[in-house]
C-alpha cells in the first residue's frame, strides 16, 4: 500500500543486516508516522528484533538507512536513543527496590533531576495507574502492577517513540484490557510500535500492521487493506440442506466440474442434515452469484452463501507460510 502523507517519525529505507552468511534483513523499507500505533509482526526468526535493535542504535545495519525524526541512527545515535522508550517482554525491574526509588533511578539515568524528575515521576505514575503502589517494594507487586511500573520507566523521559515488546504476556484478562486501553491513550501523544504474537491484541490496539518474514517485508497496511490486497477474489462458503440426492460426494463432483471453480472442499458443519463447502474460483468473477445460479440449476436447497474473508490470524499464516 502507499504510505500516507503524514509526518514520518520512523523511516526505514532498504535496511539489510547480515550475520556472516545469514541475511537477517533483506532490504526492507517502511515508514511509521507521528502519533501512529503500528503492530510489528513476524514469526520467530523473521528479523523483528534485529530491525528494532538497529532502529534503537543497539547494532549497526549492514546496508540501508534508518532515520528517526529525520536523524540518521548512525550519525546521531545519542539524539536518537533519547527519542525511544522501551518496554521489553521481560520487565527490567529491580525487585528489591521501592517502586518510587526505581523510577527515580531510571529518570536519573535518563538525565532528569530535581523538579523536572519529580514532575515526570508523578505524571507517569498517575498515567500508568501506579500512584497508590509507589511506596511498595517492586517484588511484592502483582504481575499487572509490575508491568505498569515497567511501562512507567519507559515513559519517564517523555520519549517521542514507545516500543512495546509483548506488553500483555502473563496478564489476566482484566489487566490485558487495562494495558490495551493505556496503549491506545499513549498512542494519541506519541508513536507506538507494538511487537506481539497475540494477533487479537494487535487488531484491537493498532492503526496499521507491518509483517516481515525471513527478513523481507511481506505486508504493510490496515487489516482491512491487507484483506483486500491479499484476497482480490476470496473463497466462498456454500451451505446446503442434505438429502438422499444431495450428498457430500455428489455435490463435490458437480462443483469440481465447473470451469469457474479452481478448488472445492467439504468443511465440517456440526449441524445434522446440513453440508458446507469452500470454493475457490478462477479469475475475478464473484463466486457468490455463480454458486447461487448453480444451486438453483441443481435444485439444491441453498441455506447460505458468503465470502470467507481472512482475519488477521489467517492473513498472518498465509503471508508467513513456508
Amino acid at each position: 500500500m502507499a504510505e500516507t502523507t503524514a509526518t514520518a517519525m520512523i523511516e526505514v529505507d532498504g535496511l539489510a543486516k547480515r550475520y556472516g552468511d545469514i541475511e537477517a534483513l533483506q532490504g526492507i523499507s517502511f515508514k511509521v508516522n507521528k502519533g501512529e500505533i503500528v503492530g510489528f509482526l513476524g514469526p520467530n526468526g523473521a528479523g523483528k528484533s534485529t530491525c528494532l535493535k538497529i532502529m534503537t542504535c543497539f547494532i549497526p545495519p549492514s546496508a540501508g538507512k534508518v532515520r528517526i525524526g529525520g536523524k540518521d541512527v548512525q550519525e546521531h545515535s545519542r539524539e536518537v536513543r533519547h527519542k525511544f522508550g522501551y518496554l521489553p517482554e521481560s520487565a527490567p525491574l529491580y525487585t528489591d527496590m521501592i517502586a518510587y526509588d526505581y523510577l527515580k533511578y531510571i529518570g536519573q539515568l535518563r538525565g532528569l533531576s530535581g523538579k523536572k524528575l519529580a514532575e515526570r515521576l508523578e505524571l507517569v505514575a498517575s498515567k500508568c495507574g501506579i500512584s497508590n503502589v509507589l511506596g511498595q517494594i517492586v517484588g511484592t507487586l502483582s504481575k499487572g502492577y509490575r508491568q505498569r511500573v515497567c511501562l512507567a520507566q519507559a515513559l519517564i523521559h517523555d520519549p517521542e517513540i514507545l516500543v512495546l515488546d509483548e506488553p500483555t504476556v502473563g496478564l489476566d484478562p482484566n489487566q490485558v484490557v487495562e494495558i490495551r486501553s493505556l496503549i491506545k491513550e499513549l498512542g494519541s501523544e506519541r508513536t507506538v510500535i507494538l511487537s506481539s504474537h497475540i494477533l487479537p491484541e494487535v487488531l484491537a490496539t493498532c492503526d496499521r500492521v507491518i509483517i516481515i518474514h525471513r527478513g523481507r517485508l511481506v505486508a504493510n497496511g490496515t487489516p482491512e487493506q491487507l484483506q483486500r490486497e491479499q484476497m482480490s477474489n476470496p473463497p466462498v462458503v456454500l451451505r446446503l440442506q442434505a438429502s438422499e440426492t444431495v450428498t457430500e460426494a455428489k455435490v463435490l463432483e458437480v462443483l469440481r466440474a465447473q470451469e469457474w471453480v479452481e478448488a472445492a472442499r467439504a468443511r465440517p458443519v456440526g449441524i445434522p442434515g446440513e453440508l458446507e463447502f469452500e470454493l475457490r474460483g478462477k479469475g475475478e468473477a464473484d463466486l457468490r452469484s455463480l454458486a447461487v445460479t448453480l444451486a438453483s440449476a441443481q435444485k439444491w436447497a441453498l441455506l447460505e452463501v458468503r465470502r470467507e474473508l481472512l482475519d488477521l490470524e489467517g492473513l498472518f499464516r498465509k503471508l508467513t507460510q513456508e
